[in-house]
């Protein structure tokens, strides 16, 4: 599980923070945060799906955002 945090934080790092942000680490919250959207969550959602050669049914996706978003 810390692998996928891990591949996950890297993502969003490298996908939607600008370079001079201050860094993300497991519990910031990246919805309600404003850091990811719901456009942001499709593209996550097929980047797992690519990356782990996996299909994530469309109604999972807010297991997604409850696990990226806990606080």
């Amino acid at each position: 599980m810390d692998e996928l945090k891990e591949v996950i934080k890297n993502y969003v790092t490298d996908e939607y923070l600008e370079p001079d942000s201050d860094p993300i680490d497991y519990e910031t919250p990246l919805i309600s945060g404003g850091i990811v959207d719901s456009f942001s969550m499709v593209s996550l959602k097929r980047f797992l799906e690519n990356k782990y050669q996996i299909q994530i049914p469309d109604e999972k996706v807010d297991v997604i955002h409850l696990a990226i978003d806990k606080k």
